[in-house]
């Protein structure tokens, strides 16, 4: 009777707890200039989690066409893949670019149609993208960002994230990507003080020119931030790729970046 039960438990009762597995990576200059090593490389690294968001995807020189290699190639691994990209952002001061989500449709399903944000474009030169996934009933809107680089101030840009919960009070946000800013700087105080919380503590997050006394990772720059009273967080980390290789020289021809990644249920 005993063994019934928790036969009975393991197939009705787990997989309404199990965690959306969800994986955040700027993949520096993702387009033509990937070799289709690479896009395998990038595919098996990321082919066990639900939903991936990338950054950094070229807004000519193959860019869309990358993240349909990407695709294909995970649809290879067992499991059906959909995918969407946004148009190029609408920066004309700095380097515009797009954002691609990819998912599992056995693990969620896409609500509506992705967005770039364009109420802030004039002050946010690579405006965040915005798609809504529905996960067991439940709904996450996940917003991927690529922020300036730290010597242009990317704290300039950061601080209008804080206008947004307020701008989608419907929508459950999850903001994930590469912020250029630790999650220590007070520009992320206003998102804290609404309830906002980092996957990440003090992790950094690219790749140094080249590895000093076994450190390879030079500053803290990649993060999620999510609304600990709608997202459960079970587990948060990250993925040292790059000691698949021989040197950084050679890792750096995926991304200078390592992908961050999280375990969490909705509320």
């Amino acid at each position: 009777m005993n063994k019934a039960f928790c036969i009975f438990f393991l197939l009705f009762f787990i997989p309404f707890y199990s965690q959306t597995k969800l994986l955040s990576w700027n993949l520096e200059n993702f387009g033509k200039s990937k070799s289709n090593q690479e896009i395998a490389f990038i595919a098996n690294t990321i082919k066990d989690f639900d939903i991936v968001s990338i950054q950094e995807v070229v807004a000519g020189d193959g860019g869309a066409e990358a993240v349909a290699r990407l695709a294909d190639e995970l649809n290879r691994k067992g499991s059906k893949w959909d995918y969407r990209i946004s148009d190029p952002t609408s920066s004309s001061a700095y380097k515009t670019e797009r954002y691609a989500f990819l998912w599992k449709t056995k693990s969620l399903k896409l609500k509506g149609k992705p967005w770039l944000e364009r109420n802030y474009h004039l002050e946010i030169d690579r405006e965040p993208y915005f798609a809504t996934f529905e996960v067991k009933g439940k709904t996450i809107t996940i917003v991927s960002f690529h922020a300036i680089t730290k010597s242009k101030q990317p704290e300039t840009e950061i601080k209008y994230f804080k206008f947004l919960p307020q701008e989608y009070p419907n929508l459950n946000l999850l903001f994930a990507g590469d912020f250029n800013c630790p999650q220590s700087h007070t520009v992320f105080n206003p998102l804290k003080k609404m309830g906002f919380k980092s996957i990440l503590i003090n992790q950094k997050t690219s790749l140094k020119q080249a590895c000093k006394k076994n450190q390879c990772l030079a500053s803290e720059f990649d993060n999620m931030f999510y609304n600990y009273s709608k997202v459960s967080v079970k587990n948060a980390g990250v993925l040292l790729f790059f000691t698949d290789f021989i040197s950084l020289k050679e890792a750096k021809k995926i991304s200078d970046h390592i992908p961050i990644w999280t375990e969490f249920s909705l509320n």
